[in-house]
């Protein structure tokens, strides 16, 4: 795996500022992950649920359920908030982490982040300004009817410069952009790694209460020690070396 100790494997500092697409990754071959792939394929972090206490337990199988319609966006702004979650978290096919019910239920209910920009809207609000802005970005800059519309790459180029504050014009300047994508990518990823799924994507244990962790010695370097339900992962393999040497 990349050595996490150096920023090297992080997207924005390769040549060219994107991962390697996950297919190269194994096939999951026990529980759940998102397009059921990832670098713990022997991995299932609900086979340790009979060790978490029952709060616990009925909050993490509740985001297993089936999710219900959108109650905050409208059936005009799913779409492109679809295509938005999607591209961000690369999710290109099923089984997805339905982020976007997530992201619907927070802002439907309230559950905001607690502090807001001085320069920002409520948080509800820059969602709404951010999916329409995408919507004008797709058809005054491309000419496609819409973001949702427009192939994965051109999602990722307007994606990419949303990320870098680079969308001007219309709806956005009624946005500071940096601050609207920081805004956007704290709850679409906080939804994302919310999710059981997420967990056996990463190789995360899951809950630590009540029993706790019995290695101390983290998963790297010479006092590497792995919890007792933890599985090495399938390949050790730098992915961005093994786009370097052209392997994918």
């Amino acid at each position: 795996m990349a050595d996490t100790s150096r920023p090297d494997h992080l997207p924005n500092l390769r040549a060219d500022r994107k991962p390697p697409h996950p297919s190269w990754l194994p096939k999951q071959r026990r529980g759940t992950t998102p397009q059921m792939i990832g670098r713990y394929p022997d991995y299932d972090v609900l086979e340790n649920a009979d060790n978490w206490d029952e709060a616990t337990r009925k909050v993490v199988l509740a985001r297993l359920e089936p999710p219900g319609p959108l109650r905050f966006f409208t059936a005009g702004e799913e779409a492109c908030l679809r295509a938005f979650c999607d591209t961000v978290l690369a999710q290109d096919k099923e089984p997805r982490v339905p982020a976007a019910e997530s992201v619907d239920s927070k802002l439907a209910d309230g559950r905001l982040d607690g502090y807001q920009y001085a320069d920002m809207p409520d948080d509800r609000d820059t969602w709404r300004l951010v999916l329409r802005g995408l919507d004008e970005t797709a058809s005054s800059r491309y000419g496609t009817a819409s973001f949702a519309a427009a192939g994965p790459e051109l999602r990722e180029d307007i994606i990419g410069d949303f990320a870098q504050g680079n969308l001007e014009g219309g709806t956005w300047e009624r946005l500071n952009v940096k601050r609207a994508w920081s805004v956007c990518m704290r709850m679409t990823l906080s939804g994302f790694y919310s999710h059981p799924w997420a967990w056996n994507e990463i190789g995360f244990g899951g809950p630590a209460y009540p029993h706790g962790f019995m290695r101390l010695g983290g998963a790297t370097g010479p006092a590497a020690a792995r919890e007792p339900y933890e599985t090495p992962g399938a390949t050790d393999e730098d992915p961005v070396q093994v786009v370097q040497e052209g392997e994918v």
